[in-house]
């Protein structure tokens, strides 16, 4: 079913014209790179961020990354134009632009970002943006559980790659991806293997490798424009992008190169047998770009110059041809009313422009000549007999290959020549708007095929550099590069996808039945995440008491094991006491704290008990003030007041002031208060006995007038050099002060008395 729009609304809109134009300058910024890059190398802005984190927001611009900024950008604003007419007239198309612009905004800094800790911010502001994106729909529930989907699996993927980027920064000494690199491979170092480990995850998660693969699918909830610009050149390549940028540094190792090799074969061969199964021609294409993303991680295990230069190449072409065919599928549902494969036919004499751009896209995905997608393809055969498990790799890449080869007949040929089935709407030619942007995008990719050494030298080998680590040294952009055997298996490659094309309707039935027998990894999803809200909620119903004193004697238990084990893991030489410096007066007060613990423990009184406490809270005053603190000591005595006064007044509203009956004995809480007494105790004398660092007394004491001209160094302390500290204690103690008044104050009306006795549904909720 077509996406809601207006054909009669106007689509010329300040929202979609500022984007427009934005993305499009953007365009023309990186596009200016495209001589200077090739000829001159990387080029490089950089600003401190976080100095004493080694955190800089530094941007690198070499082949890989102006190839990504030149696809985001350029792809992006023929997917802005089209948005702004496909949506004419949607309500929300403002809400909708702005997104999509900041998703660009994150794929930019994302692929620009030489610091790992900047990358990972705009990789996680990627999964965010494309959560909003797909969940655009929001009054769907599958819209809103497929956007939640790909949040959590990508973000969880997004936690496991911060982990490996700090490994990576405190091993490395550098968070910059431009150092590491030039440092080459992490391979022989001890922790590689758990680096290792957790940016695969991260990668995976993001380019939807199996078995994290079923997110990517369900992400057709988006609207047509966002899957276009999300599966051409943006969010999925995200991993593919973290794999080439760090194969300098992670590369080389026997788990980098079967893991790569064999999770990335068996993506792409899944998903081209997926593609064939679909009629839908949206899902269809969803799956195709599983089987790229796969293809292009099997090429990234490779070291040799061909396997490098046929991946870049094949992102290349798969960003071009696979916009302009979401973009095509678009427009034919925008116009007919559907996008099944078995009704669509015949709309060429209606959308003649539409017919060749899809043609000419289907062509470069097919993989023929003059195509870019065919010196694509050669280059893969080349680059696979060169890996080091190539007879995978072939079978691998034919087998994708060949079904990419009947899947492009069924996306761009079956509907414009084939037979017409019975379709919702008459067909027509779509607006230039909606048409530009798949026409343009095919014309390209035929020059860029027609011209191979112009894409070579500006965009192809600039990237194979950058992922290679040395210039030149990657394979030759050639339509004819002789009789051998990569052309050999581009034949047979052709021949099979032909036959797979014909036998299609069955092979599809086939499919349709092992599907049906097969785990279902989408439901299973469904089914981790009912598990884990029904562990949740039995946690929850556990903890979740509402007896405060039980929370309080967690909290008070956990402290007292941790510390406890601490101490016990870590034993030193127990500490001396020495009472020869202790006089009357500490031993008075002393006195005067147990006698008021005693009181609070042993009276019955709520009222006693309270003395006793403030009690305990003067004898501590007294303490600081003995030992020459009186501004602590002033603070001490200004606490206890308040507590007393809250609390004294909390007692007179409270039904009875005195515990009546039998006095009720608490044995663990006693022992819980003499454990956590014992060993607050124990830290107080380690830390007593540790040698007194001088450091920052020396530095206030030197700085407190000379700087902040306060002699009082703690009130200095507070005012000057914890200015913003201080600030937040004091906006604590406020909040905390309005919320006991409103408490106090603010007591539950009484009802009349000839109102009725509430059910007992609303009594337990008043409760």
């Amino acid at each position: 079913m077509a996406e809601p729009s207006d054909p009669n609304a106007p689509w010329v809109t300040p929202a979609g014209m500022i984007t427009v134009a934005l993305t499009a300058t953007l365009f023309l910024f990186f596009l200016q790179y495209l001589p200077v890059v090739p000829r001159d190398g990387a080029v490089q802005w950089v600003w401190d961020w976080i100095p004493s984190l080694q955190v800089r927001l530094s941007f690198w611009l070499d082949g890989l990354s102006l190839m990504f900024a030149l696809l985001i950008t350029g792809i992006g604003t023929l997917v802005m134009l089209y948005a702004a007419r496909y949506l004419a007239g949607h309500p929300q198309y403002n809400r909708f632009a702005l997104y999509l612009f900041s998703f660009m905004l994150s794929m930019l800094g994302l692929v620009l970002a030489d610091n790992l800790i900047a990358l990972f911010v705009f990789w996680e502001l990627t999964t965010f943006t494309s959560y909003l994106l797909i969940g655009f729909s929001h009054t769907d529930p599958k819209s809103r559980r497929n956007a939640l989907q790909a949040l959590l699996l990508t973000a969880a993927g997004g936690l496991a790659l911060l982990a490996g980027f700090i490994l990576i920064g405190v091993t490395q000494g550098t968070f910059e991806l431009s150092q590491l690199n030039a440092a080459g491979s992490m391979a022989e170092q001890p922790y590689y293997l758990g680096i290792l480990i957790l940016v695969l995850l991260g990668a995976f998660t993001k380019s939807a490798q199996v078995p994290f693969h079923f997110w990517l699918p369900n992400a057709m909830a988006a609207p047509t424009p966002v899957s276009a610009y999300l599966h051409s050149a943006t969010m999925v390549k995200g991993g593919v992008y973290l794999l080439a940028r760090m194969h300098p540094s992670l590369s080389g190792s026997d788990v980098w190169i079967y893991t790569l090799t064999i999770f990335g074969g068996v993506t792409a061969v899944f998903a081209s047998f997926m593609a064939l199964r679909q009629t839908d021609l949206k899902q269809t294409l969803a799956y195709t770009t599983l089987m790229a993303l796969g293809t292009l991680v099997m090429f990234l295990a490779g070291s040799s110059g061909y396997a490098i230069t046929a991946a870049m190449t094949f992102l290349l072409v798969h960003s071009l041809y696979k916009a302009g065919l979401f973009l095509v599928i678009g427009i034919v549902d925008h116009e007919t009313g559907t996008r099944d494969a078995n009704l669509l036919g015949g709309l060429a004499r209606a959308m003649p422009i539409t017919a060749l751009a899809a043609g000419l896209s289907g062509l470069a995905m097919a993989g023929l000549p003059p195509f870019l997608g065919f010196i694509a393809k050669e280059l893969s055969y080349a680059g696979a007999l060169t890996m080091a498990i190539s007879w995978f790799v072939v079978i691998m890449g034919m087998a994708a290959f060949a079904l990419m080869f009947a899947v492009a007949l069924i996306v761009a040929w079956k509907p414009f020549f084939g037979p017409q089935g019975d379709l919702p709407r008459k067909p027509h030619e779509g607006p230039w708007a909606m048409v530009l942007g798949p026409a343009m995008l095919s014309v390209i990719g035929l020059l860029a095929g027609l011209l191979p050494g112009v894409t070579a030298y500006y965009l192809v080998e600039p990237a194979v550099a950058a992922v290679m680590g040395a210039p030149d040294v990657g394979g030759r952009l050639k339509l004819w590069a002789g009789f051998n055997l990569p052309l050999v298996l581009s034949l047979l490659t052709f021949a099979l996808g032909f036959v797979l094309y014909l036998v299609h309707a069955r092979l599809r039935a086939m499919l349709a039945a092992m599907e049906a027998r097969a785990i279902d990894m989408d439901a299973g999803w469904d089914v981790l995440l009912d598990r884990f809200m029904a562990v949740a909620k039995g946690q929850t119903r556990v903890i979740q008491t509402g007896v405060l004193r039980h929370y309080m004697f967690v909290t008070f238990a956990v402290f007292a094991l941790t510390v406890l084990g601490t101490l016990v893991l870590r034993p030193a030489a127990a500490p001396a006491l020495n009472f020869a410096g202790t006089g009357f007066v500490e031993w008075g007060i002393a006195a005067l704290i147990v006698a008021g613990t005693m009181v609070v423990v042993l009276t019955s009184s709520r009222i006693a008990a309270l003395v006793g406490l403030g009690v305990v809270g003067i004898g501590v005053a007294l303490i600081f003030i003995a030992y020459s603190a009186p501004d602590v000591a002033i603070t001490q005595i200004l606490v206890e007041l308040l507590v007393v006064v809250l609390l004294a007044v909390a007692l007179l509203k409270m039904p009875h002031l005195d515990r009546t009956g039998k006095q009720s004995h608490r044995p663990f809480d006693a022992g819980l208060a003499v454990l956590v007494g014992g060993v607050t105790t124990w830290v107080l004398l380690r830390v007593t006995n540790t040698p007194f660092d001088r450091r920052l007394t020396d530095f206030f004491e030197a700085s407190s007038w000379t700087e902040a001209f306060g002699r009082n160094i703690v009130n200095v302390i507070l005012v000057d050099f914890r200015t913003l500290d201080t600030f937040g204690e004091i906006a604590v103690v406020i909040v905390a002060a309005l919320g006991a008044f409103a408490l106090l104050k603010g007591g539950a009306k009484r009802p009349p008395e000839d109102a009725p006795e509430p059910a007992p549904e609303t009594a337990r909720e008043e409760r």
